[in-house]
């Protein structure tokens, strides 16, 4: 079992770092792609060679992350069959079809078109090159689609059903799955919040020009159009995010109510708006879930309901499965026993039919295999021997939300001044702690990414597959010594790659800042 832990530990932080490593370069990839295609539709409709420059500068950028991010990227995918090969194929029929279609149709678009985007100013026409830059942030927006619906479907499995003499998850569905709201909302989210780091990121190179006093009137212009798709993203991501709010408190209240640290709701709850979690806080215990609180009246309900009055779970509530309607009366749901004992009874229902249809005995098998299906929501729940399995790490989901609302809404304000400044008072960009501010902004932006990603996949925490198929399930069969070689190699090459990029950018932008304002 020790082994078994450790193989787990050290396969979940491979995938973690992978991801975080991946995540760095996709948002950015998402979101300049846009800016770039704006800067070129401003140049294709007034021929303005200072909007060529602007392009050509910004799409230099855009294909060095690009490169680097579609490295990391492949590697993701090659872990689910070398450390998560019983999730792989519990569930491959399912979670491989958004991934081809994705490899299929939206990278191979993208690696088509970008190739005339860099290469093609010369040799086609300018409309057609236009197109081919808008078509290769389309496909970027496209392929992130198809990964996001994968990984939604990881959060709110829907459009199949469990075929237990293929011992396998197999699609009855494909829209379903494609377009389930948590899909949607979750692409959107991501995009936008793109847009956000995108915008963020060329303001803040373009207060770096201005810092050196070199190429103002290509910095203020890269702000005008930077700022402007971040607000735009940061409104659009405010929107998806309430969506995003609304779909985790009704279908993993679990993860909502650890954001909160909430261990005992009630109606009318309010969101912590800041606070110290008590790190002697579980569910065995009376402590007080903080040290330190400042609450917002009636917040959480309109967050998780929109509705200010509502009962919103905690922790202790979920797991004993009792929720209160805003008149006091109480509802029952199934407690977290109740599921232990149901998905330990659907086990069993598979391994009778495993016996019954080795020994050919077809009604017996039948009879296994409805209830099996009857009980097959909770399958999950039967590797827990304890509710407490199924909390997530509380204090980690709690700071990381906090981190990513907090900068998201200092970065907001921000996004406002500059386009103001932009538009209204570009004399105050003389001021050097303002460029500095800007500057500020770039790490921000991305630790504000990362930790909503942080949010979102600790907190559904034990479970690969909500409600189905906890991590430790879905693990491969191999040493935890494999996995942790792999680890660092790949520590080691994601950090070469991270600083090679740095490195590279700050190169290209260091050339860029000395050329001429035309």
């Amino acid at each position: 079992m020790d082994n078994l832990m450790s193989v787990v530990d050290w396969s979940r932080l491979q995938f973690a770092l992978t991801a975080m490593y991946h995540w760095l370069f996709v948002p950015l990839t998402l979101g300049i792609s846009v800016i770039v295609g704006i800067m070129e539709t401003i140049y294709y409709r007034t021929k303005n060679p200072h909007w060529l420059a602007l392009t050509k500068f910004w799409m230099l950028l855009f294909g060095i992350n690009f490169a680097v991010g579609v490295a990391t990227g492949i590697i993701l995918e090659f872990e689910f069959g070398t450390n998560w090969s019983n999730y792989s194929w519990f569930v491959g029929d399912i979670f491989g079809a958004p991934l081809a279609i994705e490899g299929l149709l939206a990278f191979f678009m993208e690696s088509t078109f970008i190739a005339v985007m860099f290469f093609g100013w010369k040799k086609v026409s300018p409309g057609f090159h236009l197109a081919a830059t808008w078509l290769t942030a389309i496909g970027a927006s496209i392929s992130a689609l198809w990964i996001l619906i994968a990984n939604a479907w990881m959060q709110y499995p829907v459009g199949m059903e469990f075929d237990p003499a293929q011992m396998r998850n197999v699609m009855t569905d494909f829209w379903a799955v494609a377009l389930s709201p948590v899909a949607v909302h979750k692409f959107s989210h991501a995009v936008f919040s793109g847009w956000v780091l995108a915008g963020i990121f060329v303001m803040g190179v373009s207060c770096w020009f201005l810092l050196k006093k070199r190429r103002k009137k290509f910095a203020v212009s890269s702000i005008k159009v930077g700022a402007c798709v971040g607000l735009i993203g940061m409104l659009f991501t405010l929107w998806t995010g309430d969506s995003s709010a609304v779909d985790v408190a009704k279908i993993q209240p679990m993860k909502l109510a650890a954001m909160e640290g909430l261990y005992n709701g009630q109606c009318s709850q309010p969101i912590s708006a800041i606070g110290i979690i008590n790190p002697a806080k579980t569910i065995d215990n009376d402590e007080d879930p903080y040290l330190f609180d400042i609450s917002i009246p009636y917040g959480l309900s309109l967050l998780a309901t929109h509705n200010p009055h509502s009962f919103v779970p905690g922790i202790n509530d979920l797991i004993e499965g009792i929720e209160l309607t805003p008149q006091g009366d109480t509802i029952r749901h199934d407690s977290y026993a109740t599921r232990i004992a149901m998905g330990k009874r659907a086990h069993e229902s598979l391994r009778a039919f495993d016996a019954a249809t080795a020994a050919g005995n077809k009604a017996a098998a039948d009879s296994a295999a409805q209830a099996l299906k009857a009980d097959y929501k909770y399958f999950g729940y039967g590797y827990f021997t304890s509710p407490a399995q199924a909390v997530p790490p509380v204090a980690l989901i709690y700071y990381s939300f906090r981190t990513m609302v907090g900068i998201g809404s200092l970065l907001f304000v921000i996004l406002i001044i500059a386009l103001w400044m932009a538009y209204k008072r570009p004399q105050l960009f003389d001021r050097k702690w303002i460029l500095w501010i800007g500057m500020i902004c770039i790490p921000l932006v991305w630790v504000c990414s990362e930790a909503g990603w942080v949010v979102a996949e600790v907190g559904r925490q034990p479970w690969i597959i909500q409600d189905l198929m906890p991590v430790t399930a879905a693990v491969s069969d191999i040493s935890a010594s494999s996995v942790q070689l792999t680890f660092w190699m790949f520590a080691v090459v994601f950090t070469a790659f991270l600083a090679a990029e740095i490195c590279i950018m700050l190169k290209q932008i260091s050339k860029g800042s000395k050329s001429t304002d035309e």
